[in-house]
C-alpha cells in the first residue's frame, strides 16, 4: 500500500509525464512538402515581370526564399532521389529516369519514411518520387515508394474532358513526342494538378491535429505543356519576348548543351515556335501556382501555419531558350538553380537568403525541426541557422553532377562568384558570375588559379562510378 506522501508523489510524476508527452506531441510539426516539376527559378527571360505567380509570392511572404539553391542532379528522378535521401547522386547511384531508388538503395530511410516511422501520418499526392511503371499498378506504387515512404500514395491523370485540346500542337512536327502544348478544355480538376490540390486539401482536413507529413507533387510546368485555356488567355503572344542568345556568346563542347536529338530539333525552331513554347510554359506555371493557392488556403482556414513546416521546391531548373535549349540536364545556372522556399513555425517571414544551399540540406532540416535523428550521415546540413537569420551562411559551395554516354560525366561547383564545371576527360568550363550572370563567356584560360582552387573542392566529392 502507498502512503499519502507516496501517492501524492506518484500523481505528480504521472501528471508531469503526461504533460511532457502531450507537450512533445504538440511540438511535432506537420510537414508539407510541395514540389513543382521542371519549374525554373527567376532569371533570363523568365522574370517576375512576365510570369504570374501570386501564390508563390504569398508563400514567400510567409517564409524564407533561398535565392541560391542548387540541385545535385538536374533531372527529375536523380534529383528527387537525392533530395529524399539527403545524399548526393554520386552516393545514390541514381543518375537517370529509368532506375528506381530502391534498386540502388533498398534499405535507405527516406525523409518521409523517417517521419512515418516516427509517428507521423505520411501521404503522397502526385509526383514526389519519380513516377514510372506505366499502366502496371503494382510497379507504379513501387516507383512512388508506397508503403515504405508513405502510408498511401496516389497518382492522377487528366479526365476525358481535360484531354481535349481547344488549340495546340507539337512544335517539332512529332520528332519529339513530348514537345507539345495545348490549351485544354474543362476546368482545373480536369487536369492532374487540380486533382492533386483537391486531394491534398481533403487529407489535411481529414487528419486534423494528428501530426502529418504530406507530399503534394504538382506535375506542371513539365511537358507536355497543357493547362486549361484560361491560363493561356493570361499571356497574349504579343506581350511576351522569349530569350534570344546575345551575339558573341562563347561556344562550349557539344555535351554541355545542345546534344542529341533534342539539340537537332531545337536548332530548327523558328521564333514562332520559341514563342509558343514560352507562352505555354508561363501558362502552365500560373496554373500550378493557382493549385498551390488552394493548398495555402487550407492552412489559413485551419490555422496551421504555426504548426506546419511548409516547403516548396522545384526538382531542378530549366532552360527556356538559353543556348538554344528547351530542357534541363545541363550544368549551367538555369538548369542547376531551382526554387526553394521554407516557411517554418516560429521563424520570421518575408526573408530572402543569399546563402548557398543544396537540396541535400532539406532532409537534415526536416529531421531537425521534427526532433528526429538522422538514420545515416547526410551530405547536407540543417538550414535552421539561415531560417533564424537570413544573413547567415551554412556553406561556401554547391555541387551538381551530370552524366552523358558512359564513361563521360561532369561535376560542377558553384561558389559566391564562380561556377566551375570539370568533365571526366579533363575539360573545364569556368564562368564568372560577378561579371557574367548568364554564363555567356568561358574564362578558364584567364583564371587558372581559380580552376585549381575550385578543382580541389570537386576532389572532396564522393567518387562517381559510371
Amino acid at each position: 500500500m502507498l502512503n499519502h506522501a507516496m501517492k501524492t508523489r506518484f500523481i505528480l510524476v504521472s501528471s508531469f509525464l503526461i504533460s511532457a508527452l502531450s507537450f512533445a506531441a504538440e511540438q511535432r510539426p506537420n510537414v508539407l512538402l510541395i514540389m513543382a516539376d521542371d519549374l525554373r527559378d527567376f532569371g533570363g527571360a523568365f522574370t517576375r515581370q512576365v510570369v504570374k505567380t501570386p501564390n508563390l509570392d504569398r508563400l514567400r511572404a510567409r517564409g524564407t526564399t533561398f535565392e541560391r539553391a542548387y540541385v545535385q542532379y538536374p533531372v527529375c528522378n536523380p534529383s528527387r532521389s537525392s533530395m529524399m535521401t539527403g545524399l548526393r547522386a554520386e552516393q545514390t547511384g541514381v543518375v537517370g529516369n529509368d532506375t528506381r531508388l530502391r534498386e540502388r538503395m533498398p534499405d535507405v530511410v527516406t525523409m518521409p519514411q523517417l517521419c512515418k516511422e516516427g509517428g507521423w501520418q505520411s501521404h503522397a499526392f502526385g509526383k514526389l518520387f519519380h513516377l514510372g511503371g506505366g499502366r502496371n499498378t503494382q510497379l507504379r506504387e513501387r516507383w512512388m515508394d508506397a508503403g515504405r515512404s508513405w502510408h498511401t500514395a496516389q497518382a492522377y491523370e487528366a479526365t476525358e474532358t481535360g484531354r481535349k485540346m481547344i488549340t495546340g500542337r507539337n512544335v517539332t512536327g512529332g520528332a519529339l513526342k513530348w514537345c507539345s502544348w495545348g490549351a485544354a478544355d474543362g476546368n482545373d480538376e480536369d487536369q492532374p494538378d487540380g486533382q492533386i490540390a483537391a486531394a491534398t486539401v481533403a487529407m489535411i482536413e481529414k487528419l486534423g491535429s494528428t501530426p502529418w507529413f504530406i507530399g503534394c507533387g504538382f506535375m506542371k510546368p513539365h511537358d507536355p505543356f497543357i493547362a486549361p485555356k484560361k491560363y493561356f488567355d493570361l499571356y497574349p503572344s504579343a506581350s511576351l519576348k522569349p530569350w534570344h542568345d546575345p551575339a558573341g556568346m562563347d561556344a562550349v563542347r557539344p555535351e554541355s548543351v545542345g546534344f542529341g536529338e533534342y539539340g537537332r530539333a531545337f536548332g530548327k525552331f523558328t521564333d514562332q515556335e520559341w514563342l509558343e513554347l514560352f507562352r505555354a510554359y508561363c501558362a502552365c506555371t500560373t496554373f500550378m501556382d493557382a493549385q498551390l493557392g488552394r493548398v495555402l488556403d487550407v492552412l489559413d482556414q485551419n490555422n496551421l501555419w504555426d504548426k506546419t513546416l511548409v516547403i516548396f521546391v522545384g526538382d531542378h531548373g530549366y532552360h527556356t531558350g538559353e543556348r538554344q535549349w528547351w530542357n534541363k540536364n545541363t550544368l549551367f545556372e538555369r538548369s542547376c538553380h531551382a526554387p526553394f522556399i521554407i516557411a517554418a513555425p516560429g521563424m520570421k517571414g518575408g526573408q530572402t537568403s543569399r546563402s548557398l544551399v543544396e537540396f541535400v540540406d532539406l532532409y537534415p532540416t526536416v529531421a531537425d525541426f521534427c526532433g528526429l535523428k538522422m538514420p545515416h550521415a547526410p551530405a547536407g546540413v540543417s538550414l535552421r541557422p539561415v531560417l533564424q537569420d537570413h544573413a547567415a551562411s551554412v556553406k561556401d559551395a554547391a555541387f551538381t553532377l551530370v552524366t552523358r554516354m558512359p564513361p563521360l560525366h561532369a561535376q560542377s561547383v558553384r561558389t559566391d562568384r564562380w561556377r566551375l564545371t570539370r568533365w571526366s576527360d579533363g575539360v573545364t568550363e569556368l564562368f564568372d558570375h560577378d561579371a557574367d550572370p548568364e554564363e555567356l563567356h568561358e574564362v578558364s584560360a584567364q583564371h587558372t588559379d581559380v580552376v585549381t582552387r575550385l578543382s580541389a573542392k570537386l576532389d572532396t566529392l564522393p567518387p562517381f562510378k559510371p
